[in-house]
C-alpha cells in the first residue's frame, strides 16, 4: 500500500492522538484478526483497566440522580418466561408507611412527653392512629443489629450523634437497644391485633466490614490478597471489637483525598492479609462500611437464603435493598465481567469471567430461588424489591417478586413530565398489565428529598398522593410525610436534626382527602378492570396533563381525575387507551360507561370524595358522549358510591343542577318536591344491556334493559389508531355542538382544605372503617 513501517506503527495515535482507549479500538478494528485471539483479549481487558482508572465518581451513596426512562418492554429481560408469584388475599390491599426506627421514638417520646427507647414501648394510641389512617402495614427501617466499625467511621468524620448505617449490619438479631426479640414480639402482636403487618429490610448484598460472617467466614467476601492499588495505604485505627481480627479503612477516606474499593483485613491467630471490597453498585463512591458477599459461591448464596428465612419467620413484609445488584446480568458486569465490558468498579476487571464460566458458577438467577425457597418453607410472606435499571418488569414477571419499586412515580410526577408517565403506563397495559398492580409507587423515599421538599404542602401534594391512593399497587409513605417533615433522615440518624413541628393543615388535609380513600384500597388495588382514558379537549388534542382512570371491585366502581399542571383544561373522557387482553391476546378498548357497567337508561348518582360533593349524571348522555370536566390547576376528584335512579323526577333534577355538585342529591331532591320516604330509590345494575326499542313502563322503578352486549355503541375499531381517530372525531363533534350538555363543576371547594369550616366538615362526615384482619398472621 506504500505505507512505511513507521506510518503503520504511527497510525493509532494519528487516528486518536488524545485517547489511549481510542488507539486501542483502532488496533482492534484494523489488525485485530492478524493479533490472534489471545493477544486481541489482552487489549481489551487492557480497555477496560483504562476504563476504570477514569471512572468519574460523581455523587455519595443515595445522592445520585437516576436516569428514569420509560419502560418499553422490547428485548432484553422482556423476552423471558411468564412466572408471576401468586398473591395471598391480603396483599393487594397492602398499605405501607416507613418509619426510621430511632428517629421515630425519639419523636414519639417529644410526642407523649415520656421516654420511648423500645419497640414494646410503642404507645398502643399511636398504633391506634395508624389503623385509622387506613394503614395496614408498619417498615421500620434499622431494626438490625449493626455494625460497631461503622458508626465508629461516622463519628470519626464529625457525626458524634450518629448510629451505625442501617445498612451495614453486624447480624441478623433485633438490636439490643430497641428492646431485642421480646419487644419485637410484643410490638408484633399488638400491631396484629389492629390488622398491621410489620415490615423489616433484608441487605443481601453485603454486611457490615466488622460483621459476624467477615471475622467468622471471611472467604464468603469478595477478596484479594494484596492491595488493587500501591497508593493504598492502610495504617489507620482498628475499627474491630474482636481481639482476634483487625479492620482496618484505607486512610485517605479520612481525610477524604481517595475512596478506595476495598479496606483490609488482618487476622492475628492465622496472620492471614486479605483485601475485602466494599459494596458497591457502580453508581457512586463505594460503601466504606460494608464487605462485599461473593455471589459466585453456591456456599454463599444457600447462607444468604437461610438468613432470607429467617427474617421471613419473623416478617411478613421483607424489603430487599438494592435487589437489583443481585441479577445475574449485573453480578458478572459489577464483579466478574466480560474481555470488553469492564469499568464498573476499579481493578475488578483482571477479576473476569468468559459468560461460560459465570453461567457455571452461577447456573440459576438468584432471586429466583429465593421466591421459590420462600413459597416453599414461609407462605404467607410479601417479597419487595428494591430494583431499578429497567429491571422492575424482569423482577415480577420473570423473577416472581411480589412487589417492585416504581420510582418512575415519583420522579415523573414531581417533575410534570406526564406524557412520559402515561406512556409508560399505557406500554404497561400493553404488554402486561399485571406489572401495574406489582408496582410499589411512592413519594418519597429513605434515599431521596422528602415528599414536603418536592411536592409542597398544596394542591400539587395532594393530587399526587390522591394518585398514590387510588392507582393499582402498592401505595408507601415516606417517614414524616403525613405532618410535612422536611428533613431528609440519614440511615445513621439516632434523632432528628431539626427542630420541626407537623403541620397540622397537611394532616387535617390527609383526614379529609385521602385517609378515607385508603378505608377504600380494595377497590383500586387490582388491575382486571382497571382502565386508563385520554382526556379529549374541545379542539380534539388530548390533554396528557390529566390522569384519568377508573376501576371497579364487585359492585363498587372508582373513577380518579388529576390534572398535574398549573394551568385550566376541559373536556371529555369517553373510551380507555388499548389494553392488552391477557385470556384472548387481542389489543382491545372499552368505553368508560363499559368500564364502570351503566346502564343504557335512567341516572347515575356519584359522590366525590375530594369535595365531599355529591352529582348526577344521565346515563345516556355517559354512553353517548363521555364525561364532560373542567379541571383547575393541580384539580383532583375521586368519584365513587355510585347508585343508579330511575324516575321523571330525576330527570328534572339533573336539568335544574346542570352539571353542578351540591352536598346532597336528596336533600336537592327534597328542595324541588318535598319530602319523600325513601328519597333515593336504588336500581339494581347487573351489567349493561342494549336498549329497548319500545319505552319501559313508568311504574317500574327499574332501567329499561335487555340482555346483556358484547359490543359497545361505539364504532368499530379494527386497530387502536382507527379508533383513536374514531374517539377524536366523536370528541370534537360533541364538544363543538351548542346543545351539549356540560358537566361544569360550577360549585367547587376550595383548596385549602385547613380552613375552619372544612376542618368542621371533616369531623362530621369522616367514616369509621375498621381494618379487615387477614386469616394469618405472624
Amino acid at each position: 500500500s506504500g505505507e512505511s513501517l513507521f506510518d503503520i506503527l504511527r497510525a493509532p495515535a494519528d487516528a486518536s492522538p488524545e485517547s489511549l482507549e481510542g488507539q486501542l479500538q483502532f488496533i482492534l478494528a484494523k489488525w485485530g484478526n492478524l493479533l490472534g485471539e489471545t493477544f486481541a483479549s489482552r487489549i481489551i481487558r487492557g480497555i477496560d483497566f483504562l476504563r476504570e482508572e477514569i471512572i468519574h465518581q460523581k455523587l455519595a451513596h443515595g445522592d445520585f440522580v437516576p436516569d428514569v426512562p420509560v419502560q418499553s418492554y422490547s428485548g432484553g429481560e422482556y423476552t423471558e418466561y411468564e412466572r408471576y408469584s401468586p398473591d395471598k388475599e391480603w396483599m393487594p390491599r397492602l398499605v405501607l408507611i416507613a418509619k426510621n426506627s430511632y428517629v421515630w421514638l425519639e419523636q414519639l417520646s417529644q410526642k407523649y412527653g415520656r421516654w420511648i427507647k423500645t419497640l414494646d414501648q410503642i404507645p398502643d394510641e399511636e398504633l391506634d392512629l395508624l389503623r385509622d389512617r387506613g394503614f395496614t402495614g408498619l417498615w421500620l427501617i434499622g431494626l438490625w443489629e449493626r455494625s460497631r466499625a461503622s458508626q465508629k467511621i461516622k463519628q470519626r468524620m464529625g457525626d458524634a450523634d450518629a448510629v451505625a448505617s442501617a445498612y451495614s449490619l453486624h447480624s441478623y438479631d433485633i438490636a439490643g437497644d430497641l428492646g431485642g426479640w421480646g419487644a419485637l414480639e410484643n410490638l408484633r402482636i399488638r400491631a396484629w391485633d389492629r390488622g398491621i403487618r410489620l415490615s423489616a429490610d433484608m441487605v443481601p448484598n453485603h454486611m457490615g466490614i466488622d460483621s459476624q460472617w467477615v471475622v467468622e467466614h471471611p472467604d464468603w467476601f469478595l477478596s484479594i490478597p494484596y492491595s488493587p492499588y500501591p497508593s493504598y495505604s492502610f495504617r489507620s485505627e482498628n475499627l474491630s471489637d474482636n481481639i482476634r481480627v483487625g479492620i482496618y479503612l484505607e486512610d485517605h477516606y479520612y481525610d477524604k483525598t481517595d475512596a478506595s474499593v476495598v479496606f483490609q483485613r488482618r487476622d492475628h491467630h492465622t496472620g492471614d492479609v486479605r483485601y475485602i471490597y466494599h459494596g458497591n453498585d457502580g453508581t457512586s463512591f463505594p460503601w466504606n462500611d460494608t464487605a462485599q458477599l461473593d455471589y459466585s459461591q453456591a456456599k454463599v448464596r444457600e447462607a444468604v437464603i437461610q438468613t432470607i428465612l429467617h427474617v421471613a419467620r419473623n416478617f411478613p413484609v421483607i424489603r430487599f435493598d438494592a435487589a437489583m445488584t443481585l441479577a445475574k446480568k449485573h453480578i458478572q458486569r459489577l464483579w466478574f465481567p466480560e474481555p470488553g465490558a469492564g469499568g464498573a468498579i476499579p481493578s475488578r476487571s483482571e477479576h473476569g469471567m468468559s459468560r461460560a464460566d459465570f453461567d457455571a458458577a452461577i447456573p440459576e438467577e438468584f432471586w429466583r430461588e429465593v421466591v421459590d425457597r420462600v413459597a416453599k418453607e414461609v407462605p404467607d410472606t410479601l417479597l419487595l424489591a428494591e430494583a431499578f435499571w429497567l429491571l422492575e418488569g424482569y423482577f415480577v414477571r420473570t423473577l416472581g417478586m411480589h412487589r417492585v419499586y416504581n420510582s418512575a412515580f415519583m420522579h415523573m410526577l414531581r417533575d410534570e413530565d406526564n406524557a412520559q408517565y402515561r406512556m409508560a403506563i399505557k406500554n404497561t397495559l400493553e404488554f402486561d398489565p399485571q406489572i401495574l398492580r406489582r408496582y410499589v409507587n411512592f413519594m418519597n423515599n429513605p434515599d431521596e428529598k422528602t415528599a414536603a421538599e418536592q411536592y409542597g404542602d398544596g394542591d400539587k401534594y395532594f393530587g399526587v398522593a390522591t394518585v398514590l391512593a387510588t392507582l393499582p399497587g402498592l401505595p408507601m409513605f415516606g417517614h414524616g410525610q403525613i405532618e410535612g417533615f422536611r428533613e431528609k433522615y440519614g440511615m445513621e440518624f439516632r434523632k432528628p436534626k431539626m427542630n420541626e413541628y407537623p403541620n397540622e393543615g397537611l394532616i387535617a388535609g390527609h383526614e379529609w382527602k385521602i385517609f378515607p380513600i385508603l378505608h377504600h384500597r380494595h377497590l383500586f388495588a387490582d388491575v382486571e378492570q382497571f382502565f386508563l382514558y385520554d382526556f379529549y379537549t374541545p379542539s380534539g388534542n388530548v390533554d396528557e396533563n390529566v390522569f384519568a382512570y377508573s376501576n371497579v371491585h364487585n359492585d363498587e366502581r372508582g373513577l380518579v381525575l388529576y390534572h398535574n399542571r398549573f394551568a385550566d383544561t376541559k373536556g371529555w373522557i369517553k373510551t380507555s387507551v388499548t389494553y392488552l387482553d391477557k385470556m384472548t391476546g387481542d389489543m382491545r378498548q372499552k368505553s368508560l360507561a363499559e368500564a364502570l357497567s351503566l346502564p343504557f337508561e335512567g341516572y347515575v348518582i356519584f359522590k366525590d370524595y375530594i369535595t365531599r360533593l355529591e352529582y348526577i349524571r344521565s346515563c345516556d348522555e355517559l354512553w353517548r358522549k363521555g364525561m364532560y370536566l373542567e379541571l383547575f390547576a393541580y384539580q383532583h376528584h375521586v368519584f365513587m358510591d355510585w347508585r343508579f335512579v330511575d324516575d321523571g323526577n330525576w330527570q328534572m333534577v339533573n336539568t335544574e343542577l346542570k352539571g353542578a355538585g351540591v352536598e346532597s342529591i336528596s336533600a336537592k331532591w327534597d328542595e324541588m318536591f318535598g319530602a319523600k320516604d325513601g328519597v333515593v330509590e336504588e336500581v339494581k345494575v347487573k351489567k349493561p344491556r342494549k336498549k329497548a326499542t319500545g319505552k319501559t313502563s313508568s311504574g317500574k322503578k327499574k332501567a329499561a334493559v335487555k340482555k346483556s352486549v358484547t359490543k359497545k355503541p361505539a364504532p368499530k375499531k379494527a386497530t387502536s389508531n382507527k379508533v383513536k381517530r374514531s374517539v377524536k372525531k366523536t370528541v370534537k363533534k360533541t364538544t363543538s355542538s351548542k346543545t351539549t350538555t356540560k358537566s361544569t363543576h360550577k360549585k367547587t371547594i376550595a383548596g385549602n382544605i385547613r380552613s375552619k369550616s372544612d376542618a368542621a366538615k371533616k369531623s362530621n362526615a369522616k367514616k369509621k372503617t375498621s381494618s379487615q384482619k387477614a386469616k394469618k398472621g405472624k
